[in-house]
């Protein structure tokens, strides 16, 4: 039989090592699934294409892989745009391939079925990369090309799009697929290495920001922090690359007044992999990233280097390679896993801001973060997967994971909702061994309520925690705050346990601490989804 440029596709991302993709199949782009049958690739069918994409980027957060979705053309692109979002300003590697009208039919206007008038350009506004396949033979570079952006820089949605008359032609003559050696990322230069170890040394008083870029660096950034006695500060993303227990850790917001104290106060701070963006250090709005005078950035894209903060010293690389290139031109040479602290303050330092900090909470704020330490202590080894949800905002300026990927949610960068559930999902899919938890408000789940059915198709081991305030709590007190009387956020939630009950979950309704452990504890013994509602009011 001649092979089509649909099964082409398959078989190149079978040879890119792709293991699952998050799709709907439609009649426009059934061609990409001949021969996805017989592939190594497993197919999970979403509900919306929304959903899709938010499976796929919890799918890449966990497994450190691209996300692969397949979309129709129109609406499927459209659909699916929110979550491209998501990832583009979370730097997620997704591969969005859709499909598009005939070669002669797109852009003339006339009416065609799912026309859009540029789905390209809609496409290309939250992608890194975006492409249409002209003839068969562009098909290869446009899928190599997407796959060496993602290992060689700042990973962004990827967008590929295949005019339906091109996916029936023959691909016999292509070369046989396979996956070259990725690009290498950039390295700093050995003159910046030194003049930043250089300053790191004389360094009375250090400090390290950690963001999501830092993530594959986790076991550099604990020996720098020990060798340099100085605290880390994890951003959201960056949650868990020092445990809740080490003493150099902190895990409160960068937002928060204590912490920008110590920012201040530094003598030398090293920004690794973080943006230094507004919702990490400004989710207030109070004031942009404070000055400072000895900042050292790293980042793998080269524009971000100057962008909300301008260093004294910017390095253009990858995280793991540069603090590995540090360690080695710091004392004690490049030993990783025994760096040995150096005397001074940084323990105390650290401590107290973090304790500082979470005191200038609410005790509203506290409780919650109370809540999200017994999942975790009840929990070690899940993974918190969280929406834009009242749990959510309070753990992200105060909640300390358990390890590195292990806390991650919508409520930064692109702020979507209904996030949580197909995330979960996918998070799921890319770590089987590992519980889930989902963590998503009454509103916030209805936003992607068809997903439910999904953990069930794929037989997930996910705990479905709904935060139950009745409505748009989070947005209700803004109003009051605003003096604006409440309008549309009081909005009845269904009765989730006749939702459960309809997909076949276990369903549970607690109010106290204790029935939450009881709840967990039994949720951990039995590898399945069950959907926990919370009486928010008992925790507020």
């Amino acid at each position: 039989m001649t092979k089509t440029l649909g099964s082409f596709l398959v078989e190149s991302l079978e040879a890119h090592g792709v293991q699952h993709v998050f799709g709907i199949p439609g009649v426009h782009n059934i061609e990409l699934y001949r021969g996805l049958s017989a592939a190594r690739i497993r197919h999970v069918t979403g509900r919306h294409e929304q959903g899709l994409g938010f499976m796929a980027d919890g799918y890449a957060r966990v497994a450190r892989r691209a996300g692969v979705c397949f979309t129709i053309t129109g609406p499927g692109l459209t659909n699916i745009i929110t979550a491209m979002g998501q990832a583009y300003g979370d730097s997620i590697p997704l591969l969005v391939i859709a499909s598009e009208n005939r070669s002669g039919e797109i852009g003339t206007g006339r009416g065609y079925l799912h026309e859009l008038p540029d789905q390209l350009g809609v496409a290309a506004r939250v992608s890194g990369s975006s492409r249409r396949i002209g003839k068969p033979a562009e098909l290869p570079d446009a899928i190599a090309a997407a796959f060496d952006g993602f290992a060689s820089s700042r990973p962004r949605p990827a967008y590929i799009e295949i005019p339906r008359d091109l996916m029936t032609q023959d691909a016999s003559g292509l070369p046989q697929p396979a996956a070259a050696a990725a690009p290498a990322p950039p390295v700093a230069s050995a003159q910046a290495l030194a003049d930043a170890a250089a300053r790191l040394r004389a360094a009375k008083a250090p400090l390290i920001l950690a963001g999501g870029g830092a993530l594959a660096a986790g076991a550099e950034l604990k020996s720098l922090a020990e060798r340099l006695d100085a605290p880390l500060v994890m951003t959201i993303n960056a949650r868990g690359l020092l445990p809740p227990d080490h003493p150099l850790g902190v895990s409160v917001s960068p937002t928060l007044r204590a912490v920008r104290g110590m920012i201040a106060a530094a003598d030398v701070v090293l920004a690794v992999g973080t943006e230094l963006g507004q919702t990490d250090y400004d989710a207030y709005c109070v004031a942009d990233f404070p000055a400072h005078p000895n900042l050292i950035r790293i980042d793998i894209d080269a524009t971000q280097l100057t962008r909300n903060a301008r260093p004294a010293l910017a390095l253009h690389a990858d995280a793991r390679g540069a603090v590995a290139g540090l360690l080695a031109r710091l004392p004690g040479g490049q030993r990783v896993e025994a760096a040995a602290p150096q005397p001074g303050n940084g323990a105390q330092r650290a401590q107290a801001v973090a304790a500082a900090a979470l005191a200038e909470l609410s005790p509203g704020m506290q409780r919650e973060i109370a809540f999200l330490d017994c999942i975790r202590d009840t929990l070690p080894q899940a993974i918190l997967v969280g929406d834009s949800t009242q749990t959510v905002y309070a753990g992200n300026l105060g909640f300390a994971a358990a390890q590195p990927g292990s806390w991650f949610n919508s409520a930064t960068g692109y702020g979507t909702l209904g996030y949580a559930l197909p995330a979960s999902t996918g998070a799921g899919l890319a770590a089987p061994h590992r519980p889930v938890v989902c963590l998503v408000g009454d509103g916030g789940l209805q936003f992607s309520l068809g997903e439910l059915a999904v953990p069930r198709d794929v037989d997930a081991w996910t705990a479905i925690i709904v935060w139950n305030n009745h409505g748009y709590r989070e947005i209700k007190s803004a109003m009051l705050g605003a003096a604006i009387e409440p309008v549309g956020v009081d909005v009845q939630p269904p009765d989730f346990s006749h939702i459960a009950r309809a997909y076949g979950y276990p369903y549970q309704r607690i109010g106290s601490t204790e029935a939450l452990v009881a709840a967990l504890q039994e949720f951990a013994g039995r590898r399945q989804t069950c959907v926990i509602e919370v009486r928010a009011e008992a925790f507020e």
